[in-house]
Parts: structure tokens; C-alpha cells; sequence
């Protein structure tokens, strides 16, 4: 997703933006993170009030909360529960705190195979 910043990516800004820190600097990573991976047709936008991205349907989404931050990969976490012992997590959603995001390893693995995921529909 390599283009200019349209509505949506502005959206994100905005949200990010008033986050407060330690999360805003983990979002920041977070979104640097997912763009790096999502194929350049991955549309970035804020959906049910939270930074989402769609590429053949939704991909991932990210929120902060008050005292934590999560990730909404969809119902992907279960083929990672493994890898996402360290966190709490549910069918479609995994928890942690502010200032320990997933690895960028592990969530580029959890996008790519969302992709795929997608791909195969």
C-alpha cells in the first residue's frame, strides 16, 4: 500500500494521533508494520471506529485501549496459538500491553496468512 495519503489513511492519523504514549508509539510500529506487508490494493481505513485494512475482505485491525492494545486479526489466532502463548487471546482478537506488541516477525506471519486466507476465497 504504497500510495499518497487519501481519506482513510488521514482517519488513521487522526486516531493514532490521539493516543496517548506508551500505545501511540506501539500503534505507530504496528501500522508501519502492516503497510510493509499488505499488497499495494489494501485499502486502509477506519472501520467500527478503529484503524482497519481490507484486501479481498478484512484483513486486520488494530485498537488502544485504557490499559491495554489489540490486535483483530480475525479467526486466524487459533492457527498461532503456539507462537501467541505470551498473550491473551480469543477467537478473533489478541491482547497485550502497551509497550510489548507481538513481534514484527510474528505479526508478518499473521498477516501473510491472512492474506492467503483471503486469496483463497
Amino acid at each position: 500500500m504504497k500510495k499518497p495519503a487519501d481519506a482513510g489513511s488521514k482517519a488513521v492519523d487522526q486516531y493514532i494521533g490521539k493516543v496517548p504514549e506508551p500505545a501511540r508509539a506501539t500503534l505507530k510500529k504496528l501500522r508501519q508494520i502492516i503497510l510493509s506487508v499488505v499488497p499495494p490494493e489494501t485499502v486502509e481505513l477506519i472501520s467500527y471506529r478503529i484503524p482497519s485494512y481490507k484486501y479481498k475482505g478484512y484483513l486486520i485491525g488494530f485498537a488502544a485501549f485504557a490499559k491495554h492494545c489489540s490486535l483483530f486479526p480475525g479467526a486466524i489466532t487459533e492457527a498461532f496459538k503456539d507462537d501467541l502463548k505470551n498473550f491473551e487471546i480469543s477467537k478473533g482478537t489478541i491482547r497485550f500491553p502497551p509497550d510489548k506488541p507481538p513481534s514484527a516477525a510474528l505479526l508478518k506471519k499473521i498477516i501473510k496468512a491472512r492474506i492467503a486466507q483471503n486469496e483463497s476465497k
